[in-house]
């Protein structure tokens, strides 16, 4: 049984990892998320690690860099050039942006696009508006829903603060044809330092993560994996349909 839960009130893509992410009125819902979302990349080349990806947990700066596409190209299109904080335009490939992130990195790296995207645990990330005003309240400042890095916010019908939490082993539908896309929760979104960092000038207010580890277990938000394609769009209804042995119980 499909409950209708609330709405798309905002949707976000992030084409390079770490760096400013977009905010969009529609978005394709591939088998790999987003489509264009975080499907570049930049590689940390000595680090020979499991996951050698440069994020802004450890270059909180990334976040001011801006990827550009080109003059009318596709919106799925990847970014063609990044502006950088002090306002210089250059090549996503180009030796001197990876110079450039290289030198306040503080070791070389270098730009890849990836096949299917890189992301931290899941394709989709959800975060619900009532959950991000709770952490604000609970950290003692307003915050902006871009700290939380989501792809889509949702505005819930009966607002409940980390309610998503209980999403865990369900599906979400964007919509209500029998076409429409949908994603299955897969677990709760862990967060970083990266909560911390203001969208737009990277500054940390510690207090933020703080808080989410002392009320939240760290966790606040959800992951899912696509499990029917399409395209999503502000304003689409939302419904949750619950695990079978959820329904059983009740």
């Amino acid at each position: 049984m499909l409950l209708q839960i609330g709405h798309v009130e905002a949707l976000f893509r992030y084409p390079v990892k770490s760096m400013a992410g977009e905010r969009l009125e529609t978005a394709d819902l591939g088998w790999h998320g987003i489509e264009g979302d975080r499907r570049l990349a930049l590689r940390r080349i000595e680090d020979r690690g499991g996951f050698p990806v440069l994020s802004a947990s450890r270059l909180p700066e990334l976040l001011r860099f801006v990827p550009e596409r080109a003059p009318g190209a596709d919106a799925n299109d990847l970014p063609t050039h990044v502006r950088t904080p002090e306002g210089k335009r250059l090549p996503v490939f180009g030796e001197e942006l990876a110079a450039e992130i290289g030198r306040r990195h503080g070791a070389p790296v270098q730009m890849l696009q990836w096949k299917h995207g890189v992301f931290d645990e899941g394709s989709v990330s959800v975060v619900v508006s009532e959950t991000v005003r709770e952490v604000g309240r609970l950290a003692g400042r307003s915050l902006d829903v871009r700290c939380f890095r989501p792809n889509v916010l949702l505005r819930l019908s009966q607002p409940v603060p980390f309610q998503e939490d209980e999403w865990v082993g369900s599906v979400l539908t964007f919509g209500d044809g029998a076409d429409a896309p949908a994603i299955h929760v897969t677990l709760r979104d862990v967060r970083c330092s990266m909560l911390s960092l203001d969208p737009d000038s990277a500054v940390a207010a510690p207090e933020v993560l703080q808080a989410v580890v002392r009320e939240r277990q760290n966790q606040a938000g959800i992951y899912g994996t696509v499990t029917r394609i399409g395209r999503l769009e502000v304003g689409l209804p939302v419904f949750l349909r619950a695990p079978a042995q959820s329904l059983e119980r009740r």
